[in-house]
């Protein structure tokens, strides 16, 4: 459940931004299919990955995999 919630919050989060895939594989350092396969979550996302998503769209770990419905990033250690 969380891997199907997890991707749906990375398209409406891509989609919300007006980027295409192919734009986020490209941040990502990765081809198009590869992040098609993540979105899609025929393959499951490295946390590292997730991580640095959770950075380019201002959000938080949790709000991605669904724990939070809070969309506001953690305020960052100093």
């Amino acid at each position: 459940m969380v891997i199907i919630m997890e991707m749906k919050r990375l398209k409406e989060l891509r989609e919300n931004k007006g980027k295409l895939q192919k734009d986020i594989a490209k941040e990502l350092n990765m081809k198009q299919q590869q992040y098609q396969r993540y979105e899609n979550g025929t393959t499951e996302m490295p946390v590292t990955l997730l991580s640095i998503l959770a950075d380019y769209y201002e959000t938080s770990l949790d709000y991605i995999v669904g724990k939070t419905n809070e969309r506001k990033p953690y305020p960052r250690i100093k």
